[in-house]
C-alpha cells in the first residue's frame, strides 16, 4: 500500500530549477533511501514533503489526502515527522525535555488549563514524561534523560531528536542525513537503531550521503541529480546501474 506518493513535483528559485519533475511512492513498511550530490535537490524534496516549502506544481498525498497548503505542523498530526540535517535540539532544556516537546500535536490540555495547573494536565504531563522515557530506553539513550541536550555527543544527539520526532506517534519518519557528523561506529549504531524503528511498524524516508548505510538498510532507492530523478530500485540494482555510477558515484 503506498503511504506517500509524489506527482510530477517541481520546485524552482528563481532561475534555479531544485526539484525537477519529481514522482515517486513510498510503501507502507519499507525503509526508502534519497541519495545524489550536493546540490541535487534532496533537502529540497524534503521540505516539500513536510510542509516546510510549498511547491511550484505537483501534488504530495499522504494517506491519500493532498498535502498542498498545510503547515509543518498540520502534516505532524496527520502522521508524518522528521528530523534535520543540521540537529536542532532545544539549548536549555534536558535530553528528556526535548524529547518531550515532541508531544505537543497530540497533546490536548490548552493553554489556559496549563497556566492555571489544572489536574488533568498533571496527569497529561505525567503520561507524556512516561512514554517520552520509553522512547528513549527504546532508543538506548534513557542514561542521558537529565543531561543538557547540547551537552552530549554527536550521535547521542541524533538519537534524541529521533526520539523526539517519534514522540509524534508517526506512520512516516523523514529522517534528513541522519548519519552527518557520525563516526563509522555511531553510523553502524544509527543503521540498527532505524531498523528498530521500522520494526516497530513505522514506515522510513530518509536522505543519505552515507553509502554503506543506505545500502545495508534500504529497500529501495532513488538517485537524484540536479533536481532530476535519474534512478530508483533496490540496492543491488542501483550500485550497478550505469547513470549512477557516471554521474553520482564517479567513474574510474
Amino acid at each position: 500500500m503506498a503511504l506517500l506518493e509524489i506527482h510530477r513535483l517541481n520546485k524552482k528559485f528563481g532561475g534555479l530549477h531544485a526539484v525537477n519533475n519529481v514522482s515517486l511512492t513510498v510503501k507502507k513498511g519499507m525503509i526508502k533511501a534519497v541519495i545524489g550530490p550536493n546540490g541535487a535537490g534532496k533537502t529540497t524534496l524534503f521540505n516539500l514533503i513536510a510542509g516546510n516549502l510549498s511547491p511550484s506544481s505537483g501534488s504530495v498525498v499522504f494517506r491519500n489526502h493532498e498535502l498542498q497548503g498545510l503547515k509543518p505542523y498540520q502534516v505532524a498530526r496527520m502522521g508524518m515527522s522528521r528530523t534535520f540535517q543540521n540537529i536542532k535540539l532545544f539549548s536549555g532544556m534536558t535530553a528528556l525535555e526535548n524529547v518531550m516537546a515532541g508531544r505537543h500535536v497530540r497533546s490536548r490540555a490548552g493553554f489556559l488549563a496549563g497556566m492555571f495547573n489544572l489536574p488533568h494536565t498533571w496527569r497529561e504531563e505525567a503520561g507524556i514524561r512516561q512514554k517520552s522515557m520509553d522512547l528513549m530506553k527504546l532508543l538506548e539513550i534513557e542514561e542521558f534523560a537529565h543531561k543538557e541536550s547540547t551537552s552530549l555527543a554527536f550521535g547521542q544527539q541524533r538519537a534524541v531528536e529521533m526520539a523526539r520526532a517519534l514522540n509524534t506517534e508517526p506512520e512516516l519518519l523523514l529522517l534528513d542525513e541522519p548519519a552527518a557528523g557520525l563516526n563509522m561506529k555511531e553510523t553502524a549504531e544509527l543503521g540498527r537503531l532505524i531498523t528498530k524503528i521500522r520494526e516497530m511498524g513505522i514506515t522510513i524516508l530518509l536522505v543519505e550521503h552515507d553509502m554503506s548505510l543506505v545500502m545495508d538498510i534500504s529497500d529501495e532507492i532513488t538517485v537524484l541529480s540536479f533536481g532530476h530523478k535519474i534512478a530508483e530500485g533496490k540496492p543491488a540494482a542501483i550500485q550497478q546501474n550505469p547513470e549512477v555510477i557516471k554521474i553520482y558515484l564517479g567513474e574510474n
